[in-house]
């Protein structure tokens, strides 16, 4: 297994992007959260690595921080979900985003992501529920507090659904409604104010 690539940036075509290593050149595949934190080409960087060995390709992944990697590898293995839809998961929601859904059985946020059907989005809120309790205990930024507990009020709950349903992002709803869940808000109340400070 190579577990990360140090070289010179040579050439960034997303999702792909070329590492010069002592002369030879890596092919690696990144999620768009990786992507946007590269530097420019000609830059000595370093990433984490997962390689996939196929019967016609090695396949190699790359990732900016240790816990993209640990969801790309607890992704590819609930059934269904390949190297393919992993990524694009990590390309459309940060990785303590994605845990805060499932920790929450989130499954509308999940089903806007490109690839997640319905029946996809709830094998992975089934499947990665357990795997995923250990981040918990890391600061899931999805929700700060009753969502940490495994237990969130309806109240917040619908607040955060009918944001989205406005058409803001479930990471901007959750972050904006969380910031005033500890108040003594009616469902109506906690919208209008998190409107304005959106």
């Amino acid at each position: 297994m190579i577990g990360f690539i140090h070289g010179k940036l040579v050439e960034k075509q997303p999702p792909y992007l070329t590492i010069d290593v002592n002369g030879v050149g890596y092919e690696i595949q990144t999620s768009m959260n990786t992507f946007y934190k590269l530097p420019e080409v000609g830059v000595l960087i370093k990433l984490l690595t997962h390689l996939i060995v196929r019967e016609d390709a090695h396949l190699l992944y790359g990732f900016s921080e240790a816990r993209e990697r640990e969801l790309f590898r607890t992704l590819i293995k609930v059934n269904g979900v390949g190297p393919k839809l992993a990524l694009t998961i990590l390309s459309s929601m940060a990785p303590d985003e994605f845990v805060g859904c499932i920790s929450v059985n989130d499954t509308a946020s999940l089903v806007r992501m490109p690839g997640v059907g319905k029946k996809t989005a709830e094998r992975l809120v089934i499947e990665m529920r357990d795997k995923l309790a250990h981040w918990q205990d890391q600061g899931i930024t999805y929700s700060e507090t009753k969502q940490l507990s495994g237990t969130i009020s309806t109240i917040t709950q619908d607040a955060v659904s009918a944001l989205i349903a406005l058409g803001y992002k479930p990471q901007e709803a959750s972050r904006s409604v969380n910031k005033l869940a500890d108040s003594a808000l009616s469902c109506e109340e906690l919208i209008k104010l998190a409107l304005q400070q959106m």
